[in-house]
């Protein structure tokens, strides 16, 4: 764990102000003077007053989300390329990484899915999985005499059936 360092001017710096709110706000305290932290009489603990930007917001879930990454990429080195396509081996770091990147944007209150998840998730794809198919048998289309018939059959039906219900209906008979 970092330790929370206080610079000269009596402020945290960005990059530790960031760790304290991604770690918890009870784990730094550098006393009075630190940005965004009041005490409310002596009884109760100090209290921590965010006012993010939303380019804050976006800098904070932009580095969390190359943490994820980088746990996701490190989890991937232990499996073998033979493994890439086995849904069992792969669908616990492929979950973990989607989970973490969209509980860190719940957890901002930074839209989810987003496009910077959105690119995680793809060059995830790309790197990793790309030789794998939906399942191991390849779909093709039927040879062009079998796909005229599927789709000649149903409109050739149509007409003999109206004339069937025209036929039926000419019958002048009520129907009960």
């Amino acid at each position: 764990m970092a330790p929370c360092a206080q610079t000269g001017s009596g402020r945290l710096s960005r990059g530790l102000l960031l760790l304290c709110v991604l770690l918890g706000h009870g784990l730094c305290h550098v006393g009075a003077e630190a940005e965004g932290f009041r005490q409310e009489a002596s009884t109760s603990p100090p209290v921590p007053m965010y006012n993010f930007t939303d380019e804050l917001v976006e800098e904070i879930y932009t580095n969390v989300t190359q943490l994820c990454w980088k746990s996701f990429v490190h989890v991937m080195q232990n499996v073998t390329g033979t493994q890439l396509c086995e849904w069992n081996v792969i669908s616990r770091p492929y979950s973990l990484l989607q989970k973490c990147l969209e509980d860190w944007a719940d957890n901002l209150k930074y839209s989810y899915p987003n496009a910077l998840a959105e690119s995680y998730i793809f060059q995830s794809h790309h790197r990793y999985f790309q030789n794998c198919s939906a399942g191991s048998q390849a779909y093709f289309d039927p040879p062009e005499d079998v796909l005229l018939a599927m789709i000649i059959a149903p409109i050739c039906l149509i007409p003999f059936l109206v004339t069937l219900v025209i036929w039926r209906s000419k019958d002048g008979k009520a129907q009960p």
